[in-house]
C-alpha cells in the first residue's frame, strides 16, 4: 500500500515537473519560429512605366506653368512584423494575416503602391540585434533590384524612437529616425530606442506568454512567444560609455530627445528625425504640449526639420483652444466643462461623469447622490490620464459619444491634443532661451502602416488589410478587460497597467484609422541624393493619400531676383509678400493591377499582399476645388492667445472646374503694418470622394450640433464586418510646407 502511495506521489510530482517545464519552455518561445525578413522580389518596375508616369507629371506641371522639377511620392513611416505592435495585429487573435516582414514592404512599395521612395521604421524598442542586421540586409536587397542612378524606387533605412509619457512633463512622443546612406559607415551598430518613464514598452512575462499560447493554440501565437523572448533577452547597454565602445548585442536606449540627438552626434551619420502622430491621444497624455521641445537640448533644428502632420492614425495639423484636462496651481489635473456646438468639445472626463450619473439615476438613486458620483467620476478619469476610459466599467463606444474628439478638424487624430498640433508648434515661441525660440519644420505625411504596406492610400478598399481598423475576433478572450458589467460607480485606476495594450482605447480608436498619407518631394532627379536634398531643403509636402501635385512659391524674394522661392524657404522681407499656388488633382484609378505587377509577384502573392488592387492610374484627373491659405503670426510675448495668431483659413480661393488644375496668386497687405514675423502655408483641397473611415464616429447631431448617437466603425468583426469599408465622403488634400517671412531687425539707433 505504501509503495503504491509513493509511486502515485512520485508520478504526480513528475507530471507536475514535466508540465511546469513545458510551461517554462512554452513561455520562453522554444516551440515558436524566428520571424525572418522574407525574400524580396528580384523584378523591378519596368523602366517604360516609370518614364510614362514621370512624363504625365511633367505634362500636368506644364499645363499650370509650374517649375521644372520632378515630384516624387513616397512613404517615410512603415512598420513590419519586426515591430511588436505589428506582430500583435498579425495574430489570429485579431483576425490578423500572419507575417509581414521587411521584404513585403519592399515588394508592396514597388509593385502594389508604385512608390518612388519609402523607408522602414520598425520600433527600436523591439528590434533585436539579429532583426537589425536582417533589416539592413533586406533594405540593401530592395535597392539592389534596380541599382541605377535613377531607380524605380529608393528604400531608406531607419527606425522609430517610440516614447509615451505618463504625464505632460515626461512626454516627448514618437519620432522616426531616417538614415541617408546604406554603407556600414552610415549606419549605427544599433537602433536607438526610447526608454519609457515606467520602463520598456515590450513587457509580457513568460508565464503570461505560455497562457496566451495555450489559450489560442495556433502556430502564429507560438511564434509570438519566440519573438517576445528574443526581444526580452537583449540586455540594456551600460551607461556612460561611448556608442562605438558599447557591445554590439545590447539595447541602446535614451530617455529624452536630447539624449537621442547626442548619440546621433556621436555616430556622426547623416540622419533626419521626424516627429509624427503628435496630437494622437492614444500616445500623448491629456494636456501635453510641444513647449519642452522648442529650443534647448531637446530640440535639434539641424535634424528635426520635418513634421509628419498626417498618417493613417489621423491628422495632427489643426490647433483648437480646448484641452482634455486642465491643471490647478498645485499641479493637480481637473476636468474642464464642455464647449457646446459643432465646433465645441466634450472632454472624456466630463462624459465619464455623465455616464455614471445616467446609470445612477437609472437605478433610482437620488439626484444629489448621482451628482456626487458624477463629480467623483470626473476626478477619477482626469487623474488616470489617457487610461481614463478604464475608470468607467462596461462603457461601450456608443456610451462615450464624441467625447475627446475634434469635431471640426479634417480626419483628426483620436482623442485630440491641440497643444501637440502643427499649428501650435508654428505659433508658439518660448522666451526662456536667448534668443526666443520657435519651431520651423516642413510638412510631410505618411502611412504609419503596420502590415508592411507603404502608401496604401491609392485606393479606398480593403479596410481590414489596408488600415489598422481591426479588433478582436468574435470568439477572442477579453484580454483588455473591456467586458465588465456596467457599474453606476466610477473606479480609481492605478497608472501602472499590467501591459501596455491596456492603456489603449482600441475600440473607439478603430473609427479614426485610415489608409494614410504620402510625402511628396520636389527633386532634381529620382535617386537617393536628390530625394535627400529635397528633404533637407524642406521642398516637400504631404497628402492625405492622393497623388496631388502642388507648388507653393514666394514671388518677390528679397534679393530682387525673378526666381521664386519654393515651399520650405525662410526669408527676411520688408515689403508685403506675394505668393503663387499651382495644384493639379490626382489621377483617377483603374481597377485591379497592371500586368507587370502580376508578373513580378505571381498570382498568389499579388492577392495576399496587394489584395489584387494596385496603383493603376488612368488618363483623367480629379478636380481641385479650392486653395486654402493658413496664416500664422508667432508669439512676440509669452502668454499671447494662440487662437488670435492662427488664421485658418485666412484665404479660401476657389478653383475653376477644370481637371487640368488650378493657379492662384495672393499677397498679404497687412504684413508691413503688423510688424511681426509671419508663416504661410496652403492646402490644395480636392473634389469630394469616398474614403475609409471618412466619417470617423459618424455622429448624429441635434439642432445645436451636439452628438447624440453614433454609428462607429468597430474594429471587431462581430460588430462591423471586415467587408464593410465604412466609406464616407471627404475632401482629400495636400499640405504644403510653410514659407517663413521674417521682419528685418530694427535699425540701430544712431
Amino acid at each position: 500500500m505504501l509503495r503504491r502511495v509513493l509511486y502515485f506521489v512520485a508520478g504526480t510530482v513528475s507530471l507536475a515537473l514535466v508540465a511546469a517545464g513545458g510551461l517554462v519552455l512554452l513561455g520562453r518561445g522554444v516551440f515558436g519560429a524566428h520571424e525572418g525578413p522574407g525574400t524580396v522580389s528580384a523584378i523591378a518596375r519596368p523602366a517604360a512605366v516609370v518614364a510614362e508616369r514621370a512624363s504625365a507629371t511633367r505634362r500636368a506641371a506644364a499645363a499650370v506653368g509650374a517649375a521644372e522639377t520632378e515630384i516624387l511620392f513616397g512613404d517615410l513611416h512603415v512598420h513590419t512584423t519586426f515591430s511588436s505592435d505589428a506582430f500583435v495585429i498579425s495574430l489570429p487573435l485579431v483576425s490578423g494575416e500572419g507575417a509581414h516582414p521587411p521584404a513585403d514592404a519592399c515588394d508592396f512599395a514597388r509593385h502594389c503602391a508604385a512608390l518612388d521612395f519609402w523607408s522602414i521604421n520598425d520600433h527600436a524598442e523591439s528590434l533585436t540585434p539579429e532583426h537589425w542586421r536582417e533589416t539592413i540586409d533586406s533594405i540593401r536587397q530592395c535597392n539592389a533590384v534596380d541599382p541605377a542612378r535613377e531607380p524605380d524606387t529608393t528604400a531608406f533605412l531607419g527606425w522609430e524612437w517610440t516614447q509615451d509619457g505618463s504625464s505632460p512633463a515626461n512626454h516627448w512622443g514618437h519620432k522616426n529616425v531616417l538614415l541617408k546612406g546604406l554603407d556600414d559607415a552610415s549606419i549605427p551598430a544599433r537602433p536607438i530606442a526610447a526608454l519609457h518613464p515606467d520602463g520598456d514598452i515590450v513587457t509580457l512575462p513568460p508565464l503570461a506568454r505560455a497562457g496566451l499560447a495555450l489559450l489560442m493554440r495556433d502556430r502564429r501565437t507560438l511564434d509570438f512567444t519566440r519573438f517576445l523572448e528574443e526581444t526580452a533577452s537583449v540586455p540594456p547597454c551600460p551607461s556612460g560609455i561611448g556608442v562605438r565602445d558599447l557591445p554590439v548585442g545590447c539595447k541602446e536606449s535614451t530617455r529624452t530627445p536630447g539624449e537621442l540627438f547626442d548619440k546621433l552626434d556621436e555616430w556622426g551619420v547623416e540622419a533626419l528625425v521626424i516627429p509624427h502622430g503628435t496630437a494622437w491621444g492614444n500616445t500623448a497624455p491629456p494636456g501635453a504640449t510641444w513647449d519642452g521641445q522648442i529650443g534647448g537640448p531637446d530640440d535639434d533644428p539641424q535634424r528635426q526639420i520635418l513634421l509628419e502632420v498626417y498618417s493613417g492614425h489621423g491628422n495632427s495639423e489643426e490647433y483648437r483652444a480646448f484641452s482634455a484636462v486642465k491643471f490647478g496651481s498645485n499641479g493637480e489635473s481637473y476636468c474642464p466643462e464642455p464647449q457646446p456646438g459643432p465646433s465645441g468639445f466634450l472632454p472624456n472626463c466630463w462624459r465619464a461623469g455623465e455616464i455614471i450619473r445616467e446609470r445612477c439615476l437609472g437605478e433610482g438613486s437620488p439626484l444629489a447622490e448621482c451628482d456626487r458620483r458624477a463629480a467623483l467620476a470626473r476626478r477619477n478619469h482626469s487623474a488616470a490620464g489617457k487610461t481614463g476610459f478604464r475608470t468607467v466599467l462596461g462603457a461601450s463606444v456608443e456610451d462615450w459619444l464624441d467625447s475627446g474628439q475634434c469635431r471640426d478638424c479634417f480626419l483628426p487624430a483620436f482623442d485630440y491634443r491641440p497643444g501637440m498640433s502643427a499649428q501650435y508648434m508654428l505659433a508658439r515661441k518660448v522666451f526662456n532661451v536667448s534668443p526666443p525660440a520657435s519651431t520651423r519644420m516642413g510638412f510631410i505625411a505618411s502611412s504609419d502602416n503596420h502590415t508592411a504596406r507603404p502608401g496604401t492610400g491609392y485606393k479606398e478598399l480593403n479596410r481590414s488589410e489596408m488600415t489598422e481598423s481591426q479588433g478582436p475576433r468574435a470568439d477572442a478572450p477579453d484580454f483588455l478587460g473591456k467586458a465588465k458589467t456596467p457599474s453606476a460607480h466610477s473606479v480609481p485606476l492605478d497608472l501602472q497597467p499590467a501591459h501596455s495594450f491596456a492603456t489603449r482605447d482600441v475600440e473607439r480608436m478603430s473609427s479614426f484609422l485610415t489608409t494614410g498619407g504620402l510625402v511628396a518631394v520636389h527633386a532634381r532627379g529620382r535617386g537617393r541624393e536628390a530625394i535627400w536634398t529635397a528633404l533637407q531643403k524642406r521642398e516637400v509636402y504631404g497628402t492625405s493619400g492622393e497623388r496631388i501635385l502642388l507648388w507653393f512659391n514666394l514671388l518677390n524674394p528679397p534679393d530682387g531676383s525673378e526666381a521664386p522661392l519654393p515651399m520650405g524657404s525662410e526669408v527676411v522681407l520688408k515689403q508685403a509678400p506675394e505668393f503663387s499656388v499651382r495644384a493639379v488633382g490626382a489621377r483617377e484609378q483603374k481597377p485591379g493591377c497592371p500586368e507587370f505587377a502580376r508578373e513580378a509577384l505571381g498570382v498568389e502573392r499579388l492577392h495576399a499582399l496587394c489584395r489584387n488592387e494596385c496603383y493603376s492610374p488612368g488618363d483623367e484627373r480629379r478636380r481641385i476645388a479650392r486653395i486654402e491659405v493658413v496664416r500664422i503670426r508667432p508669439q512676440v510675448r509669452d502668454g499671447e492667445d494662440l487662437s488670435t495668431l492662427i488664421d485658418d483659413p485666412w484665404r479660401s480661393l476657389p478653383c475653376p472646374p477644370d481637371p487640368a488644375g488650378c493657379v492662384v496668386e495672393f499677397s498679404d497687405p497687412d504684413y508691413r503694418a503688423a510688424g511681426r514675423d509671419t508663416v504661410y502655408y496652403v492646402r490644395a483641397i480636392q473634389e469630394p470622394t469616398p474614403a475609409i473611415n471618412g466619417g470617423n464616429l459618424r455622429c448624429s447631431r441635434d439642432e445645436n450640433g451636439n452628438c447624440i448617437a453614433l454609428n462607429p466603425c468597430h474594429g471587431g468583426e462581430a460588430l462591423t464586418p471586415y467587408q464593410d469599408d465604412c466609406l464616407e465622403t471627404i475632401e482629400e488634400r495636400a499640405w504644403s510646407s510653410p514659407i517663413w517671412i521674417d521682419r528685418p531687425p530694427p535699425s540701430p539707433r544712431g
